[in-house]
């Protein structure tokens, strides 16, 4: 089982929380974390943390656990840097602050596990005619997707777990329009944004 463990303050006592990526949760596959007792795992009282601020989740093309930002007015801080790309990996000893409220990763425990890295898609690739892209992708090294300089034609995607073809970000919370399946563990891809499988589903034609 894959650990990670955080340690925040609440009400001046320390408060700990192991998360496994085999927990159940309101959002299966991922540990949700903000104010909003009704949509989070994790709730902290501070005002400044959002309803609903982040989300953390295990990786399992990198065996990394994650955080995902779902506050794009209100964007955590990480290891004192605002958080200017979708997700970031976490290591033991990241520090987050969702507000002002400071939680710390005081533990990681992966276990050890032969997968493939994950997919980087060629801004070049060209879909089918089925709207998916080629079978055998450009590989790159396992990495946190890399900040996209400004005006650059490229952002990012959501590769579905189960049929491959990519997502935009705004179907996170839906799933994926092609299978269904949900997009909570997702890997993230970057991609041209003309490259994101244009076919429409038959049910949303």
């Amino acid at each position: 089982m894959n650990q990670l463990t955080l340690e925040w303050q609440e009400a001046g006592q320390k408060q700990t929380q192991t998360i496994s990526d085999q927990q159940a949760s309101k959002n299966p596959g991922t540990v949700r974390i903000g104010r909003d007792p009704v949509r989070c795992d994790i709730v902290l009282s501070h005002p400044t943390v959002s309803g609903l601020h982040i989300e953390i989740y295990f990786n399992a093309w990198q065996q990394r656990f994650y955080l995902r930002n779902m506050r794009e007015t209100n964007p955590p801080w990480v290891d004192g840097g605002r958080l200017d790309v979708p997700e970031v990996a976490l290591n033991q000893g990241t520090t987050i602050y969702l507000g002002e409220a400071q939680l710390k990763v005081t533990g990681v425990s992966i276990v050890e596990s032969n997968v493939p890295p994950t997919i980087l898609i060629s801004p070049h690739a060209h879909s089918t005619k089925e709207g998916k892209f080629p079978a055998t992708p450009h590989r790159n090294n396992p990495t946190v997707p890399p900040a996209v300089p400004n005006g650059a034609n490229q952002t990012y995607g959501l590769q579905c777990p189960k049929c491959q073809r990519i997502s935009p970000y705004s179907r996170l919370d839906i799933g994926c329009p092609w299978c269904g399946t949900s997009l909570a563990a997702a890997a993230s891809v970057l991609i041209a944004p003309n490259k994101v499988n244009q076919g429409v589903p038959p049910h949303e034609s």
